[in-house]
């Protein structure tokens, strides 16, 4: 398993249209890809699910990732989350 921390920059946080792009980019990937905020994980292939944790500005997450293809994953997603979040 990795995982990375990362603070969200985007002024609107994971609205819509970034979950939306996070979805897409994380179905990539045969690996299973948690996004964690405090106490609550949820797969970062279930849009509903982002959107349900009202993830801001300023706030960390934490992306796990596990499995088959996760260095690739690891990567591609620490990128992904640097350029569009």
């Amino acid at each position: 398993m990795l995982a990375f921390h990362y603070t969200i920059t985007d002024e609107s946080g994971i609205h819509a249209r970034p979950a939306g792009l996070l979805v897409k980019e994380a179905k990539k990937y045969e690996s299973k890809i948690m996004i964690k905020t405090g106490v609550k994980s949820v797969e970062a292939t279930k849009l509903m699910a982002i959107m349900s944790l009202g993830i801001k500005c300023g706030q960390d997450v934490e992306v796990e990732i596990s499995g088959p293809d996760e260095q690739n994953a690891f990567d591609e997603l620490k990128n992904f989350f640097n350029t569009n979040l």
